[in-house]
């Protein structure tokens, strides 16, 4: 049966989200969600407690990971696998290596911040870590509203951890043909996370598109929580011209700080494949 409600990008406190993995479950089972995938960023170790909290709820669930890639001029974009087999180990070691220099990068942010005048940021950030080993953006984020210089998550990442900002740390993550090799490689399909999020011009855009598909890349992310109407009507267009399934995907990590809670959003747009017909039979 195909799904009324799928989900298929979210975060837990394995990553950079606020409810542990079986809260996520319960919160989308709650939301009327009936296909969920956990996407925590370079990491799968929240996906067995997943698995056996939706298996109890009834909820279809798929395995699902959020690959940080590093893509033209100091530019991070998002590569979301979903449905493949969390045992191949070439994808287990890829994602190993490119959390490895998460903790790195934090100290070196937490120095940036200290010279604008944001102070014990490293230690204040750790507070927000379930696994330290993925420390990131958004426990910084966290600290610096928790200190009162912002008032939400959203505005500390405009004046603070994006790129060219105070508080932004370059760093080299995996290739695009790498994230999406591991995750064919293991049964999985594929798909470009939030593309209006990144910084790029429309022929940057196309060419990362090109690059994607010739590299195995299979999905796009058509609605999605920080996308609006235009943005949704716009990524639907590169889907058929480009041939690639379309995805529906909130990006939640928690409440009150994510674009959409887990379910709440419109339904794909006429006339494109949806990336869950991959696995349906």
């Amino acid at each position: 049966m195909m799904p009324s409600n799928p989900d298929l990008h979210c975060h837990s406190t394995v990553s950079d989200g606020l409810l542990a993995p079986a809260a996520v479950v319960s919160r989308a089972h709650a939301n009327g969600v009936d296909l969920l995938a956990l996407t925590d960023h370079d990491e799968i170790g929240g996906l067995d407690e997943a698995m056996a909290a939706a298996a109890t709820l009834g909820l279809r669930f798929v395995t699902g990971v959020e690959i940080s890639v590093s893509w033209g001029d100091d530019q991070t974009v998002h590569i979301v696998g979903l449905n493949f087999d969390p045992r191949d180990e070439t994808l287990r070691a890829g994602l190993a290596r490119v959390r490895s220099g998460r903790d790195a990068r934090a100290v070196l942010m937490a120095q940036e911040l200290a010279k604008v005048g944001i102070d014990g940021a490293y230690e204040g950030a750790l507070k927000y870590v379930g696994n330290p080993a993925l420390i990131s953006r958004s426990h910084f984020a966290r600290y610096i509203v928790e200190r009162g210089f912002a008032p939400d998550v959203k505005t500390v990442f405009e004046h603070w951890l994006a790129k060219d900002k105070p508080g932004y740390v370059s760093h080299a993550w995996a290739e695009l043909a790498e994230a999406v090799g591991w995750i064919r490689g293991a049964g999985g399909i594929a798909v470009i996370a939030h593309p209006g999020r990144y910084r790029l011009a429309a022929g940057e855009r196309r060419e990362l598109y090109r690059a994607f598909r010739d590299c195995g890349g299979q999905g796009i992310e058509v609605v999605s929580g920080s996308a609006s109407d235009a943005e949704m009507r716009e990524f639907a267009a590169i889907a058929r011209e480009f041939g690639f399934l379309a995805s529906r995907a909130s990006d939640f990590h928690g409440p009150g700080e994510s674009y959409a809670d887990l379910g709440r959003l419109p339904p794909l747009p006429e006339g494109l494949t949806p990336v869950w017909t991959a696995w349906e039979e």
